[in-house]
């Protein structure tokens, strides 16, 4: 979870995830991205396992597995997803996830 905290730090996936997080809300600034991402990794231990594997499927496209490791494409529009339901609940006006 630390590599994936980090790799959700990276100015180029917050970016691409506050550009897929205001098609549903253009009020979503990159700093409320930002911040919703860096929230992540200290609610994991928290979180149930349902909660958990619900996120990996919005997080994970596919796992690409190589002889020399493997490669983990992430999915942008599940990370904007994230980014609304964790801005949601830090507001208290959370949504119900497709």
């Amino acid at each position: 979870m630390a590599q994936v905290g980090a790799l959700l730090r990276q100015p180029e996936v917050v970016v691409c995830t506050w550009r897929a997080a205001r098609t549903a809300a253009s009020d979503v600034t990159e700093h409320k991205v930002l911040r919703a991402l860096e929230r992540i990794e200290p609610l994991w231990d928290e979180l149930f396992y349902a909660e958990k594997a619900r996120i990996v499927r919005l997080l994970v496209d596919r796992v690409d597995v190589r002889a020399d490791g493997a490669a983990v494409p992430l999915r942008l529009d599940g990370l904007g997803s994230l980014v609304r339901d964790l801005e949601a609940r830090n507001t208290g006006t959370e949504r119900v996830a497709a």
